[in-house]
């Protein structure tokens, strides 16, 4: 399969809540790195986080991926990604946001997949309210900053 056949089938079994068809892209212990949600080991992870998660929390779901290059070893693409929420207060609001997609393959499968994108922006779409969207963004900083390629940025002036 091709990275773009691979992505294609990628966001078709996301958008289609499929966690069975996406969980078989990934190696058995591929990763998913979700950017709300943090890191999915195993096809069994990575299937109930699509199903219950994704899906358990949202409906009407869109994700175009766009200027798609790969080396055969890492792969990236452009997305903008929108779903309706289903959860409670923000029932019924769409959110849009664009992101980046970075895929590690491995025997023409997904080994990890990792995403970035202005979490801010999703969640105030949901008309969060302000403290909680600063308590996340605060969690989310301090992960990031806590990850190892991170290290020689922590400390300095």
């Amino acid at each position: 399969m091709t990275f773009p056949e691979l992505v294609a089938a990628f966001t078709r079994a996301a958008v289609a809540g499929d966690g069975a068809a996406l969980a078989d892209l990934f190696t058995e212990d591929g990763v998913y790195v979700d950017g709300f949600y943090g890191p999915f080991t195993g096809r069994a992870a990575i299937k109930d986080m699509l199903e219950q998660h994704f899906h358990g929390a949202a409906r009407d779901f869109r994700w175009d991926m766009t200027d798609l290059v790969c080396d055969g070893r890492t792969g990236y693409a452009r997305y903008v990604f929108s779903y309706t929420s289903t959860l409670g207060d923000s029932a019924g609001r769409r959110v849009v946001f664009p992101g980046m997609s970075c895929f590690t393959l491995s025997g023409g499968r997904i080994a990890r997949y990792a995403e970035a994108f202005d979490r801010g922006v999703a969640l105030a779409q949901l008309d969060f309210p302000a403290e909680r969207i600063r308590k996340a963004l605060l969690r989310w900083a301090k992960e990031e900053a806590e990850r190892p390629e991170a290290a020689r940025h922590r400390g300095t002036a």
